[in-house]
């Protein structure tokens, strides 16, 4: 999940690259990998999604190395993120946390509803990324993965002051959760990172 800290890390790091996005250098030790612009599984490898753009394939940053799910930057995690989370399973989490831990990210059940599911969304904010302000701006069908889904568009300040626009775009298949979330620096860097999105939530399909 997110930790500020880290996250400036990850900003600093992918600062440092050589050449911009596509063009910078991924060793040994770096925290991200080039994502080409083709088509590319995610998550657990069940959804397939075509990059129109380079982007970066980054160390869990926003969610808790969870093998439904995968992160991506162009400029820095503090900046712009985007989120797969790729067939996940009724009865799992989209973060690892301590049971004892007195505030709790609920877990997804394969029956929750676009609301639910939003709820979730709008907890995983609050209780694990700092979130002291969260609203809602619109909850809305919208057709994702061949199958009637919906969009959620929310905003949200953080602990260190900086306000973020964030658009999710999911459904439940078979009982399993397909999302894919785009959170970013409301003051520019949604808006910049917000065509590719479309395209990659527009190409999204599920293997089969």
């Amino acid at each position: 999940m997110i930790r500020k800290l880290s996250c400036l890390a990850l900003a600093l790091s992918i600062a440092g690259c050589t050449g911009g996005v596509g063009g910078g250098e991924y060793g040994f030790n770096s925290p991200y990998s080039l994502v080409r612009a083709t088509d590319i599984t995610v998550g657990d490898d069940s959804l397939v999604v075509t990059a129109p753009h380079e982007w970066n394939r980054a160390r869990p940053f926003f969610f808790d190395d969870v093998r439904w799910v995968e992160d991506w930057t162009l400029n820095g995690p503090l900046l712009d993120s985007m989120s797969f989370v790729s067939g996940l399973p009724g009865g799992k989490y989209l973060v690892r946390q301590s049971r004892r831990a007195d505030r709790q990210v609920p877990k997804f059940r394969s029956d929750m509803t676009a609301p639910e599911v939003a709820a979730m969304i709008e907890s995983l904010y609050r209780v694990r990324a700092g979130t002291v302000d969260f609203r809602t701006i619109a909850l809305q069908p919208r057709p994702f993965v061949g199958t009637n889904g919906f969009q959620f568009d929310y905003e949200h300040l953080d602990t260190d002051e900086l306000w973020r626009r964030g658009r999710a775009v999911g459904a439940v298949v078979n009982g399993e959760l397909y999302l894919i979330i785009l959170d970013g620096a409301r003051s520019h860097y949604f808006d910049a990172a917000a065509p590719d999105f479309e395209a990659i939530v527009n190409s999204a399909r599920i293997r089969r």
